[in-house]
């Protein structure tokens, strides 16, 4: 694609637009969103990167647009997950539902910023030196072996990193929240509210899932441009869809088992693209392996498509059935 710095300034004001209506509505009313809301919110954003998708296609071909969805669908498949993780700090923290969606809104910008920075690091190095692939490809590969092995994580199973414990040390945290403030006055002092402690705990989170998510887009496509968009679109409307979900994230049992087998999919597809253009020396003497295959997109959009459906579907039929079973157990 040959992305011109117009159509770059036209989409960056246009994403952020979207994105200062958004704040500008959780700064005007906080509130825990309604079902008929939140379906508004996700069906408008979900629309808008299916629009935008057409657009790709009638400016620069199917190919160009095929990378876009199968980005798009990838990303937003891993932005799940990390309602997960969301669900396990809101809850953990205690956090009232109504400052939830403020959370959330710093959380999605805070993970815009970080992708923003990797993609263009990873853009920039993959421009310089192909055998990055390798890398890529193992982290992935690495990356999906672990998840399959942990699950989805639990609230149990949450650790407070560093970062956080060291705030909790050093700085002086008031006991209760101030609304959704990170400041709050006590006895003549200024405090921290724990607030601040929760957007530590998001921020790190979306560095973690930032560093999964990248190496993933650019196993599907190394176009900045869409790797860039794609990333947006699936965090536009996270905030909506963790309340419209609800309780339905805790029956997704199987998703993770889906993102991994997508992972590994991904970082295998990365490696037999760097085995395609290899020119490591200790490598196939440095020449290229002509025996690995190139994967076309569509190929990728229907593996990654087909996997979390079926994770999906499985997911729901396990915890019918389950939810079936703890009713006939009850009953006696």
């Amino acid at each position: 694609m040959d992305v011109s710095g117009l159509v770059w300034a036209g989409t960056l004001v246009a994403l952020t637009a979207v994105l200062l209506v958004d704040l500008l509505i959780i700064g005007r009313r906080p509130h825990e969103p309604s079902v008929r809301e939140s379906s508004l919110w996700v069906a408008f954003y979900v629309g808008l990167a299916l629009l935008f998708g057409v657009g790709v296609w009638l400016t620069s071909g199917a190919s160009s647009a095929g990378q876009f969805y199968t980005g798009w669908l990838t990303e937003y498949s891993l932005s799940v997950d990390n309602l997960f993780v969301f669900v396990i700090i809101m809850a953990r923290f205690g956090v009232p539902r109504q400052y939830q969606q403020k959370v959330l809104l710093v959380g999605i910008v805070l993970a815009l910023v970080m992708r923003g920075g990797f993609i263009a690091a990873g853009a920039a190095l993959i421009s310089q030196f192909s055998w990055v692939f390798y890398i890529f490809g193992a982290f992935l590969i690495y990356t999906a072996v672990n998840l399959a092995r942990q699950g989805e994580p639990n609230e149990d199973e949450f650790s407070e990193n560093l970062l956080i414990r060291w705030s909790r040390k050093a700085l002086p945290i008031s006991k209760d929240y101030d609304g959704a403030k990170l400041t709050t006055h006590s006895a003549g002092r200024r405090l921290f509210t724990p607030m601040l402690i929760v957007m530590i705990a998001i921020g790190t989170t979306d560095l973690i899932f930032a560093l999964d998510s990248i190496p993933a887009i650019f196993g599907i496509t190394q176009e900045p441009y869409l790797v860039f968009t794609a990333n947006v679109f699936a965090l536009m409307g996270l905030r909506q869809l963790y309340f419209l979900l609800g309780g339905l994230l805790d029956r997704l049992i199987y998703l993770s088992y889906g993102l991994a087998v997508v992972l590994g999919f991904i970082g295998v597809k990365l490696v037999l693209e760097a085995l395609a253009d290899n020119n490591l020396p200790f490598i196939n003497g440095g020449e290229h392996v002509g025996w690995a295959p190139h994967i076309p997109i569509w190929l990728s959009l229907l593996v990654i498509l087909g996997t979390l459906l079926v994770a999906t579907i499985a997911s729901l039929v396990k915890s019918a059935r389950d939810r079936r079973r703890e009713l006939a157990e009850a009953r006696g």
